[in-house]
């Protein structure tokens, strides 16, 4: 489950307080749904469907630099109309919550930790949070709307650190794409790749529910008996 073993180091765990997500892949298996996106955009235009390539690419990047990377310049006013006619709605019922999130968060809230979430989404996210009944969990939700520069800029975190009033030491990032890794890098963040064996991080996480026994086995130990106290006492 972990690229530790079953048993990672509680000192990837140390002075931890606040945990920043990423949306897609991360609190929803999005894929089908990006793709379908994306694809019936192209039809419209009479274009093939996205090669894995790019269906990687718009995966993990903000609406503007997708279409830019998907569209030839010349038709994109044609494309942007086209996507504009698309209503999240139809999305949803290939989008799915991911195995486990709701019990993690549940436990990382009881245990005092501060969440949030970091996104390319732009004006979708209020949405799906309402749809999934996560939006409690969250506070920031930083969008690619909410910023001049969306990830891998790290702008997004930085604005999370300063809500909750913590430093890049306390700060963990869970993401699962390149970008994801490049923004918590540029933000000084650890970083905690989900179900991506091929980034670079603290800590590999291929399902939630080791992570979340994980995280409360540590302060139930007493092994971030420090973290615990500091939790504790509201700090």
């Amino acid at each position: 489950m972990f690229d530790t073993g079953d048993k990672p180091s509680p000192e990837l765990l140390k002075g931890i307080r606040g945990i920043i997500f990423d949306c897609d892949g991360v609190l929803v298996d999005s894929k089908d749904a990006n793709r379908m996106y994306y694809n019936s955009v192209r039809k419209a235009l009479g274009m093939l469907p996205m090669t894995p390539e790019e269906e990687d690419y718009v995966h993990a990047h903000a609406v503007i630099p997708s279409m830019q990377r998907i569209i030839p310049p010349e038709r994109m006013a044609e494309a942007e109309a086209e996507r504009r006619k698309i209503k999240f709605t139809d999305m949803l019922p290939f989008t799915t919550l991911q195995p486990g999130l709701v019990e993690l968060l549940t436990t990382l809230r009881e245990l005092g930790f501060k969440l949030a979430v970091n996104t390319n989404r732009t004006d979708s996210m209020e949405m799906l949070l309402d749809t999934f009944e996560l939006t409690e969990f969250f506070d920031p939700v930083i969008t690619a709307a909410k910023v001049k520069h969306p990830k891998p800029n790290p702008e997004g975190v930085h604005a999370i650190m300063r809500h909750w009033g913590m430093t890049r030491q306390q700060v963990a990032y869970v993401g699962d794409s390149g970008v994801d890794e490049q923004t918590a890098r540029a933000a000084g963040v650890a970083f905690w790749a989900f179900r991506n064996a091929g980034l670079s991080a603290a800590l590999h996480v291929e399902d939630f529910e080791p992570l979340r026994r994980w995280v409360a086995r540590c302060l139930a130990k007493g092994d971030a008996s420090e973290k615990a106290l500091d939790l504790q006492q509201g700090v």
